[in-house]
């Protein structure tokens, strides 16, 4: 067994130490390389900490002084109420910037107990005895605040000349204005900083919600602008699967349009983002026959009344997108009828399609009313996006239309299909400020003055098959929509 000299275990020692050393200065320097720009910055407003209260103790110096130089008479009683003040002094400066506490029971029985011995010790030593009447103001005005501090205020302003004035003449009444100043500007100071506090603390929270409603209606805008366009482009790879076999050239160009319609999303994402793209009622009207034509859907469209405002033809554009992509991915029907209507008062927009309008035995939708048998047993059809509500796009028709005032119904129609109608008032409110962004904006803007409400129905059929048949899609150029 090896046995370390005396030497060699001071070395080892002295090494760890040195190790040490080295370890604490290294924590030093990265520490001061953060700066100072890494701490947390300080909130507006004075000190909300108790410290802030507890210098002004040192108005008492005089009575210290007096008492440990013997020129108080009974040392022990003044001591006691001395001890007394400061401790009740320093319990009420640090409940006083929390509101339950300083409102408590406990407080104000402090504070009796502070005015008590500093109306007893004024009385019996006068001189710097009389100066714990302006810390006695500056406690009531820290834990006292509406009609109770200017009651107090004003009974701790006259209580406070009326034993001055006796223990020290005219020449004592510096001390009443003294502690009237300490009440009010210590109240006025402290609730200043608790209003900045609580402003600071709405900002935050209102600009939480500010981003959740931005990251909400990005979510919608996002589902609007690419659920159509999906939809087509999954219609006519279908379409191109299906003919590739035997009709090459057929099966040709639906590829091409597929491409043409992943360049117009993607055209359309780039101005959405870019803030410069605007809906238009006709365009998607026009894309809405391209649509329905391409899915085997004899489209009709019809439009009466004075022309739409733009802010209003956007939110019916939206509308429109979004019924369309639903008929074409879940109606089965094989007639599809939109009408734009308009009174001086109200506007209106129609879709009527002769498809199913429950969900049927495929788990899409039947004419007999009952559910599906797919396994989730709800199905896919124009009920299930629609009716029940789980769809985003529908979800986020509802509150625009809402927001401008309007409303959105959907159901089955009366003789089977499926009927959809949003309604909005020529002279619609909006919830919110419009938005420069197209992306998050149109679901600020909505219609203006003139702007006819909209229906949006599916003519019904009982003569609907159950299953559609696959149809042969022709060539078609659509923008990106929403399906549910």
């Amino acid at each position: 067994m090896t046995r370390s000299t005396p030497a060699e275990g001071r070395s080892g020692w002295w090494r760890a130490l040195a190790t040490r050393r080295e370890s604490w200065r290294a924590r030093v320097r990265r520490a001061g390389q953060r700066g100072p720009e890494c701490k947390e910055p300080e909130p507006p407003g004075p000190p909300s900490h108790p410290f802030a209260l507890l210098p002004w103790l040192l108005l008492g110096m005089g009575a210290f002084s007096n008492l440990f130089q013997g020129e108080t008479p009974n040392p022990l009683l003044g001591g006691l109420g001395v001890l007394t003040f400061n401790s009740c002094y320093i319990y009420v400066a640090v409940r006083a910037f929390v509101k339950e506490k300083r409102e408590s029971l406990s407080t104000r029985v402090a504070l009796a107990v502070m005015a008590l011995v500093t109306i007893g010790l004024a009385l019996g030593y006068g001189g710097s005895w009389v100066l714990f009447f302006p810390l006695l103001g500056l406690a009531t005005g820290a834990s006292l605040r509406g009609r109770p501090l200017k009651y107090a205020g004003v009974a701790l302003a006259v209580v406070a000349a009326a034993v001055a004035f006796r223990r020290e003449g005219w020449g004592g009444l510096d001390t009443a204005y003294a502690t009237w100043i300490s009440t009010i500007v210590t109240a006025v100071i402290l609730s200043l900083s608790e209003a900045v506090r609580e402003l600071r603390a709405a900002r935050e929270e209102l600009a939480r919600q500010a981003v959740d409603q931005e990251r909400l209606r990005f979510s919608r805008d996002l589902h609007d602008l690419l659920g159509h366009t999906l939809s087509v482009i999954v219609v006519k790879s279908e379409a191109a699967r299906r003919l590739a076999p035997a009709r090459l050239d057929d099966a040709l160009t639906q590829i091409a349009d597929i491409e043409s319609v992943g360049r117009q999303a993607l055209t359309e994402i780039r101005e959405a983002v870019t803030g410069y793209r605007e809906g238009s009622l006709a365009t998607e009207l026009d894309r809405a026959h391209s649509a329905l034509t391409a899915a085997g859907v004899e489209p009709s469209v019809h439009r009466e009344g004075a022309p739409v405002e733009p802010r209003t033809a956007a939110l019916l554009g939206w509308v429109v997108r979004e019924a369309v992509t639903n008929v074409v991915r879940h109606s089965g029907a094989t007639r599809c009828e939109i009408t734009v209507s308009g009174t001086p008062e109200r506007v209106s927009l129609t879709i009527t399609d002769n498809g199913r309008g429950t969900a049927g035995s495929d788990g899409t939708a039947g004419s007999d009313g009952t559910a599906g048998s797919d396994p989730e047993g709800t199905g896919t059809g124009p009920v299930a996006a629609f009716a029940h509500g789980t769809g985003t796009g529908l979800t986020g028709l509802r509150e625009r239309l809402a927001a401008a005032g309007g409303s959105l119904t959907a159901g089955p129609g009366r003789r089977g299909g499926f009927t959809v109608v949003a309604d909005l008032p020529v002279e619609p409110g909006f919830g919110g400020p419009e938005r420069p962004d197209a992306l998050l904006g149109l679901f600020a803007s909505g219609p203006g003055p003139g702007t006819p409400a909209i229906t949006m129905c599916t003519s019904p059929s009982a003569s609907a098959p159950a299953t559609a048949p696959a149809r042969e899609v022709p060539s078609l150029q659509v923008g990106p929509t929403l399906g549910p």
